[in-house]
């Protein structure tokens, strides 16, 4: 992929939305990454796009590991379906986004999809040797929340992960349900946040006494959890009471309160919607049996905008090396050009995927760009290092720069790992 800036619409800016009061959103705006639609609603601009699929590349890895199979699910959904579940009474699920047909026929906008999953597998499901099944789609939901605010991580459009597991007992969907949370915290450690992100017990609603959420320390979260440090654990407020600490075995006054943002969530489900949907399975005796379920979701665009906030600094983004959208920014200056591009080229070649800044523009706005959008390395040409042989290196966000020789990819790699 071709990415010299001087070819691309791309542009920062100096000024974000008078209506904007998200720093995440703020800042993947000035740095060319966001456009905001509306209210809950952005647009992913080419950089932005990248991001989101690094991102989304992680969590299909682990999931993938942990055997499950990425399908795509329609966001049209019939009616019907959620009738069936009573999930569709805007009493019983107050953020559906619905419209309707040209004659009339009423459909709802994806929000989750439990009841098309088991509806999807139900022609795939019947005996024991068909169990267990684990699918998982990444595809933009879409809810409709009163108030759209914190940029990326609450939005009314988004890009999520659910995953659905469909087990022949409890026992299978247990062995899963720890699995799953194994795969999250790897996603997280991958993401640079593993050391600050819990698994937290919460409300388990109808299904069973608890669920876990997946929480991450950020000043600017919404919800407050409980911390036991040395469990590795949290309890979210909600459900904080003395039943939840017997059961942990730990008490109150070792816990530490927090501010977190809910980075992901995993539901038992039970059999209420296989048996609400007539999906059933029969055992090697050819007994008919429930299936049990669960749910597990990642809010890719969510991670984004706490990635995006979580690692900025005063300059700007910085991004993670396995979430950047480029690894490299590299800056042409006056009397480097010729030794840019040869560098260009040879990154090119070598698959270090690279950003290229050649504009004719002044020295301090390109690197207050580069500082900005967030690359991981920056190399710099210039009329100095093209006359030493040497590029200038400097991996955020520390600044600190070092010569190495011209083309030494190897160098360029080490410095990517470190």
């Amino acid at each position: 992929m071709d990415m010299r800036l001087s070819k691309s619409f791309i542009k920062t800016k100096k000024n974000t939305p008078k209506d904007e009061v998200a720093e995440n959103a703020k800042l993947l705006i000035r740095a060319g990454y966001i456009h905001k639609e509306m209210a809950g609603v952005y647009v992913y601009l080419p950089l932005g796009k990248r991001v989101l699929e690094n991102i989304a590349q992680v969590v299909r890895e682990e999931m993938n590991a942990v055997g499950g199979e990425e399908l795509q699910m329609s966001v049209l959904q019939p009616k019907e379906l959620w009738e069936t579940t009573d999930r569709w009474d805007d009493e019983k699920v107050d953020n559906w986004f619905k419209t309707k047909l040209k004659n009339g026929t009423e459909l709802g906008v994806g929000l989750t999809h439990e009841e098309p999953i088991v509806d999807a597998l139900s022609d795939y499901i019947n005996s024991y040797k068909d169990l267990p099944v684990y699918v998982y789609q990444i595809q933009s939901k879409f809810r409709n929340e009163v108030r759209a605010k914190s940029g990326l991580m609450r939005g009314r459009e988004f890009l999520m992960k659910d995953l659905y597991s469909l087990s022949r007992d409890e026992e299978e969907h247990e062995r899963f349900y720890e699995k799953i949370t194994t795969a999250y915290h790897s996603i997280y450690a991958r993401l640079g946040i593993g050391d600050i992100t819990y698994t937290t017990v919460a409300d388990g609603g109808i299904f069973s006494k608890y669920s876990r959420e997946f929480q991450t320390l950020s000043e600017v979260g919404e919800d407050t959890i409980y911390v036991h440090e040395k469990n590795e654990i949290a309890v979210n407020k909600e459900v904080l009471n003395d039943e939840v600490l017997a059961d942990l075995g730990i008490e109150r006054s070792e816990l530490t309160e927090e501010t977190a943002v809910e980075v992901g969530n995993i539901f038992p489900l039970g059999s209420k919607y296989s048996d609400a949907l007539g999906v059933f399975y029969t055992d090697e005796n050819d007994e008919k049996h429930s299936i049990v379920m669960g749910s597990y979701g990642i809010g890719i665009s969510r991670l984004m905008g706490l990635l995006a906030e979580h690692f900025a600094d005063e300059k700007g983004l910085v991004w993670p090396v396995d979430v950047a959208p480029f690894k490299v920014h590299l800056v042409s200056l006056p009397g480097g050009e010729n030794q840019a591009d040869q560098l260009y080229a040879q990154l090119e070649d070598s698959d270090i995927e690279t950003i290229y800044d050649d504009r004719d523009m002044s020295a301090g706005m390109k690197l207050a760009d580069a500082d900005l959008m967030g690359m991981p390395l920056r190399i710099v040409c210039s009329k100095r290092t093209a006359t030493e042989g040497k590029v200038e290196a400097s991996l955020r966000p520390t600044g600190n720069a070092e010569l190495i020789d011209t083309g030494d990819l190897s160098a360029i790699q080490k410095l990517l790992e470190s």
